[in-house]
């Protein structure tokens, strides 16, 4: 091995470890960078349809789209999470004061279910009603317990999440003015051929902006409808399982019918049938339509991912990566998808 070879691969090594050591740096404010990232990628395109109007105003052109991001994105998702909170607060003050009986809500439901439904189940040895019961109520007990816990925390850490908050702002706004000359650097720095990293960037930013124009516009609406509905049955806490089928919703094929589905079982159940009938009509022409025509439309047509590589990407993210995951798994999946390809047509070109 000669010098040249060894100060390559010390240079290598040097710049391995200082990699590693900046990822290490940033990885407390990983999610505010990944979203200042993501934002930046949504918002760009608005940030330079403003310099066409104001050109070599590079900084208040960015001022301006920082500031469109506030209102359009943070400042109702700062709402959305201050009321979710309260709810949920609410919500579990009512169980701990035994206002809300899951339990005998549970028990009247399985006391309207005809006798050899009752005698199928128990003879499948799936549990025993009165188990089920106690389970139900503690489970539920349990989960809205663990609700109030973690907006408990997010008080204690407010600190920590005005930091972020700041660091994620502060670095939009850089990427808003500097992007282009920043993913000029990463583009060069690559090691690929220039046609690969051209259609891996550009999968990359499609599949982004598609996943968070679609998912989220879905969620919303489906959320929204959702919690109207709710509110319009009388149903308590209509903002807390609004907000709880939007998060759903980012699910594609399961979604929010894994809140409306049951709460309308149970009004048929207990003899409710104009809101058990309202809550399925409602839920399947209007809540499900919205996600069978609009996903499609706004994330299936850019991103051209499969629906179970969505779900199980989406489902996967999510579970490693909390709520970012609904944008990094469908990435993630998507440049998966993209290296294969162009590794297939690479050796069929051979």
């Amino acid at each position: 091995m000669n010098s040249t070879e060894l100060q390559h691969k010390a240079f290598l090594l040097l710049l391995v470890a200082v990699s590693v050591a900046f990822g290490t740096i940033l990885l407390p404010f990983y999610g505010a960078v990944f979203w200042a990232c993501v934002l930046a990628i949504m918002f760009t395109p608005f940030y330079r349809r403003l310099l066409v109007l104001i050109p070599k105003r590079e900084n208040l052109a960015a001022f301006a789209t920082l500031l469109l991001c506030l209102v359009i994105v943070i400042l109702p998702a700062t709402f959305i999470t201050t009321s979710l909170l309260h709810e949920g607060h609410a919500f579990y003050q009512k169980i701990s004061s035994g206002e809300l009986k899951f339990g005998t809500y549970f028990h009247q439901a399985i006391s309207m279910l005809p006798p050899w439904i009752v005698n199928l189940l128990d003879g499948a040895g799936l549990a025993k009603f009165s188990e089920a019961k106690d389970t139900l109520s503690n489970g539920a007990a349990q989960e809205t317990q663990l609700i109030a816990v973690e907006g408990l925390k997010i008080g204690q850490n407010t600190f920590e999440f005005i930091v972020s908050f700041g660091v994620m702002l502060y670095l939009l706004f850089f990427l808003l003015r500097d992007g282009n000359i920043v993913f000029e650097k990463i583009r060069l720095a690559i090691p690929l051929h220039p046609e690969h990293k051209r259609h891996l960037f550009s999968k990359f930013t499609t599949v982004v902006r598609a996943t968070v124009k679609g998912n989220i516009a879905v969620a919303a609406l489906q959320g929204a409808l959702g919690g109207v509905i709710f509110a319009f049955l009388g149903i308590p806490g209509a903002v807390l399982w609004g907000t709880v089928m939007a998060f759903l919703s980012l699910l594609p094929a399961i979604g929010a019918g894994l809140v409306w589905g049951p709460v309308a079982i149970y009004f048929l159940l207990t003899g409710a049938i104009f809101e058990g009938t309202v809550l399925i009509v409602f839920g399947i022409f209007v809540i499900g339509l919205v996600d069978n025509i609009l996903r499609p439309i706004l994330v299936g047509a850019d991103t051209q991912i499969p629906d179970y590589m969505v779900l199980i990407s989406t489902l996967g993210g999510m579970v490693l990566f909390g709520l970012t995951g609904f944008v990094i798994g469908p990435v993630i999946a998507a440049l998966f998808m993209a290296a294969w390809d162009l590794f297939s047509s690479s050796r069929q070109a051979q």
